[in-house]
């Protein structure tokens, strides 16, 4: 793990094509485009209003989406159709070698669907933004960014594109897609788990709150709003997921059987 990116007060100008066009990759956008970026974006809905109000080109045909120059093509779609769209896009019509880089919460998955489908001459980073529009709605400063750069050499796309969050203030995190699944699988999946656990008890704020209380209120909260998808590919594409569920589950047990042999000694 290291901070590998030389300080560059701010990026070189890029044009980014984006495929996928939700809520996150509308939150990078905002960002994008104040440093001055030229902006592209497909998806399988219709944002061309909203768009056309940013300053973006829309595109619903993806063969002249990728018919364009783009220096870097960054994939926002979510983790459970990444495959489908990969795979029915006419990569064909791609007018010179590009940087793909993804934005996925999982690495390996991303990274290993991009190899397989993407042409050999295209370059890929994986990256992984640990902050969303809620965490970051004040700015990204000390926030943190894993990437890997799988297949890279265009390094001045690849770095022109790095530091538009180096800029920003963000924590570069320099690690293996391996690495990064075997760590997110502790944080941010058994963050997820916990919280649909809550959820799935209920809780609700009471008139007496401790703040340790509140702080699982907005546990819980946080973690239902992002889709049950999301949650979903946390797990079936995070070959660690798994275990920590089991980790978990086995914790929970000897938890529960501390207290029970307690209440069985009190008895007696």
């Amino acid at each position: 793990m290291s901070n590998s990116i030389a300080h560059s007060p701010s990026p070189t100008t890029l044009k980014i094509g984006i495929v996928g066009f939700g809520p996150f990759a509308q939150f990078l956008t905002r960002t994008m485009l104040k440093q001055g970026h030229t902006l592209r974006a497909t998806s399988r809905s219709d944002h061309s209003q909203l768009c056309q109000h940013l300053g973006i080109s829309f595109f619903r045909d993806v063969s002249e989406f990728l018919g364009t120059i783009n220096d870097v093509i960054l994939i926002c779609t979510s983790i459970l159709s990444l495959p489908e769209v990969l795979q029915s896009m006419p990569l064909h019509t791609l007018k010179r070698p590009t940087l793909f880089a993804d934005v996925l919460s999982v690495k390996e998955f991303p990274r290993d669907v991009l190899l397989r489908v993407l042409p050999e001459e295209s370059d890929v980073l994986c990256t992984h933004p640990m902050f969303g529009p809620e965490s970051g709605k004040n700015g990204w400063n000390d926030l943190a960014f894993v990437y890997e750069k799988v297949r890279i050499r265009d390094k001045s796309t690849c770095s022109s594109f790095l530091r538009i969050f180096e800029s920003e203030g963000c924590r570069m995190l320099e690690m293996s897609c391996e690495e990064h699944d075997k760590l997110a699988a502790r944080s941010q999946f058994l963050t997820h788990t916990i919280g649909r656990i809550l959820s799935e008890m209920e809780i609700t704020s009471t008139p007496m709150n401790t703040k340790s209380f509140e702080t699982l209120i907005q546990l819980k909260e946080s973690s239902m709003k992002d889709s049950f998808d999301l949650f979903s590919g946390l797990f079936l594409h995070n070959r660690f997921a798994t275990q920590e569920l089991t980790n978990l589950e086995l914790s929970l047990g000897k938890v529960k059987q501390k207290l029970m042999n307690g209440m069985e000694e009190e008895e007696n």
